[in-house]
């Protein structure tokens, strides 16, 4: 199964990206914003997700929210700007913002 995740990032770019602003929480990303994951960490307000955080992350991975995968925040809903639409690598997925928490992504400069 490991053949099929994707490379992983070096931690140099990310301690640079993180003092530049550009790494951050899918959840706080917007539409045009494109990246690559850096990492899935189900930790945040465990209560909000209404599952358990190895759940969460688990279900996460499944839709291929790995280490290294392109993405891209096509769309976000009109209420709240809830949920959010994001292109994964070759997918099309819609995920709440609350479960977008837990995804942390390397964005590029605009």
């Amino acid at each position: 199964m490991h053949d099929m995740l994707a490379d992983p990032i070096k931690a140099e770019p990310i301690v640079a990206a993180e003092a530049d602003g550009r790494l951050a929480r899918l959840s706080t990303a917007r539409p045009g914003d494109k990246g690559v994951i850096v990492e899935v960490r189900a930790e945040s307000r465990p209560s909000d997700h209404g599952i358990g955080v190895e759940e969460l992350q688990r279900r996460l991975l499944e839709f291929g929210f790995v280490e290294g995968a392109a993405i891209e925040v096509l769309h976000e809903g009109a209420i709240r700007r809830d949920p959010i639409a994001v292109r994964v690598d070759d997918m099309r997925i819609a995920l709440r913002r609350r479960d977008a928490e837990d995804v942390w992504v390397l964005l590029e400069r605009r």
